[in-house]
């Protein structure tokens, strides 16, 4: 069975006023209800869950395997890229979910937001990335995206898998999008990002 992600912008202050290990049962309870869509915000408008908002991911299945596959493919097609789109992609995914050239895996977890216990390999969070990292993430992501389609021609060469989770270049830069919509709207709000494991 795989691992599924949740994503939230969260209100750090709001997060940092929660004891720390109470910190991951509220956003559980506060990040999940009855409302389903298939891609973009889910804002709940109850008062005591208004200091977070989820985003679900276009074509996830809410599973954390296409971040996974993500990750990959970068790793794929990464030399093909311009010394700045690869400085600013790198910037970008690596405090989310790739785990960097040549590294076996990666924390995407700043210290002191959740107990060392709340980070175990099947509980806890996937990221954590507070509000001074969602705003250099903001910066990195505006920097690629428009650079992002000179990836198109090489990525068919070398990171397209198809009937995989990112099949071509569309996939792969749908769901970097996604992020990239995640980070902004957390950024304008001052907010930090978290993806909860389930």
């Amino acid at each position: 069975m795989g691992v599924d992600i949740t994503v939230v912008a969260v209100d750090w202050a709001h997060l940092r006023g929660i004891a720390p290990d109470a910190r991951l049962p509220a956003l559980e309870e506060a990040a999940y209800d009855e409302v389903a869509v298939e891609a973009g915000w889910v804002w709940p408008v109850e008062p005591g869950r208004a200091w977070l908002g989820r985003y679900e991911f276009a074509r996830s299945c809410g599973s954390y395997t296409p971040h996974f596959r993500a990750g990959e493919a970068w790793g794929n097609v990464r030399d093909a890229a311009g010394p700045a789109l690869r400085a600013a992609l790198d910037g970008f995914l690596l405090p989310l979910f790739w785990y960097g050239p040549g590294r076996e895996a990666a924390e995407h977890v700043e210290p002191g937001v959740f107990p060392a216990g709340d980070r175990t390999e099947r509980y806890g969070p996937l990221v954590a990335a507070g509000p001074g990292t969602v705003a250099r993430l903001d910066r990195c992501w505006r920097e690629a995206s428009p650079a992002l389609p000179e990836l198109r021609e090489p990525f068919g060469r070398l990171a397209a898998d198809p009937g995989g989770w990112i099949e071509d270049y569309e996939d792969f830069a749908r769901l970097l999008s996604g992020w990239g919509e995640v980070v902004g709207e957390a950024g304008r709000r001052g907010w930090g990002v978290i993806g909860l494991r389930i």
